[in-house]
């Protein structure tokens, strides 16, 4: 007869209770830091929501959301195809629910993105009859835009993306129907007008591959003439879809070191962490792009092994370190996303692959990049 073991000592049984609602706070993320908190002397913490989780139909983003970021940045929401899908017809239901679950929390919100070659509807490009339209026709249609948008947020949205990817990686000009139609102009009557639309909003240029030497000279130099010919601009948008091997980071200092020259502030915008393995060398983030799904470009398809967890916290370290030591340039870093479940990176460039980009897993549980990030701060 096997003999039972009974726990008779009350200080054993405390200790036991203890030991179980220790790991039950853990579980839920209460003894974990706040990232805002963490990096407050520094610069914003934001992410970036989609409409369910803006909506609060998603609660356990909401309660990461509430405890870890203090800016917000929609996915979708005020892209053009979306708000102003026809000529005649806007679509605020979406923003404004954004913009009152902002304010809700006390949020510094920013409005993404006015004037963009994607997402963009085919009409505002083109006449009745499919042919392009004349650049006065552009010029108007785009300023009514970027009036009707801003000034609906007068106020209450606090910085906008007013012109995102305008350039390629070697420098020039993207050829895109804002360029061909209005020519590089077009940046210049963005700026202006979002400003006359709201004069206390802070604005932006965003762009990816910022680190590249052609893309880097040439928003230097389209900032210093902004800059010369009076036009408000307010800061610049580094976008932070990176992976393993890319940037590297002699070179994001570098670009840090340049873009901080120019007296605006500089916004690590979009970031997430790309560990799968690439089907191209490209290490940008044009959405019009795909490649087939093969086997061996999806090897996580289940969860992320603990060696691959420990890779990821890594690479966050090793970036935060530099935002730290930047700190003085930095006002803001953005999380392109809550957790990975939502990450565009599942369905681009390859649709319906495992990506693990974020700081919370597939259960709203926070991974070793969190903590790692933390301890930027907490070793220094």
């Amino acid at each position: 007869m096997k003999k039972r073991f009974l726990i008779n000592s009350p200080v054993l049984i405390i200790a036991l209770i203890l030991q179980v609602l220790l790991c039950g706070c853990q579980q839920q993320g209460e003894q974990i830091p706040a990232l805002k908190n963490m990096f407050k002397n520094r610069f914003y913490i934001g992410v970036a929501l989609n409409e369910k989780q803006f909506s609060g139909r998603e609660p356990r983003s909401t309660k990461i959301v509430e405890k870890h970021f203090n800016s917000l940045t929609p996915e979708n929401c005020l892209k053009w195809g979306q708000v102003h899908p026809q000529p005649d017809r806007y679509d605020f239901k979406p923003a404004d629910t954004f913009v009152e679950f902002g304010e809700q929390r006390g949020m510094f919100l920013v409005g993404h993105t006015l004037i963009w070659h994607q997402q963009t509807p085919a009409w505002v490009f083109h006449d009745d009859n499919g042919e392009p339209v004349d650049r006065e026709t552009l010029l108007r249609r785009m300023k009514e835009h970027i009036y009707t948008v801003v000034g609906r947020y007068k106020g209450r949205i606090h910085g906008w993306d007013v012109v995102n990817e305008a350039f390629e990686d070697g420098g020039r000009f993207r050829q895109s129907s804002w360029y061909e139609i209005i020519g590089e102009e077009y940046i210049r009557r963005a700026f202006e007008w979002a400003h006359q639309a709201d004069p206390e909003a802070e604005l932006y240029y965003n762009d990816f591959n910022m680190w590249y030497p052609g893309r880097r000279e040439a928003v230097v130099r389209l900032v210093r003439e902004l800059q010369s010919q009076g036009v408000p601009i307010h800061g610049i948008g580094l976008q932070g879809h990176w992976g393993l091997d890319y940037p590297p980071l002699d070179e994001l200092e570098a670009a840090l070191s340049v873009y901080g020259e120019l007296g605006v502030p500089l916004m690590i915008t979009e970031l997430d962490m790309d560990i799968l393995p690439q089907p191209s060398d490209y290490t940008g983030a044009d959405i019009s792009l795909s490649y087939e799904q093969r086997k061996e470009l999806n090897p996580y398809p289940d969860f992320l092994p603990d060696s691959m967890q420990t890779v990821l916290a890594e690479r966050y370290t090793e970036f935060f370190k530099i935002f730290n030591k930047y700190d003085q340039s930095i006002s803001r870093v953005t999380f392109w996303g809550v957790h990975d479940a939502q990450s565009w990176r599942n369905y681009w460039p390859i649709n319906g692959r495992s990506a693990y980009p974020l700081l919370f897993d597939d259960n709203f549980k926070s991974k070793p990049a969190l903590h790692a990030i933390i301890r930027t701060v907490e070793t220094k």
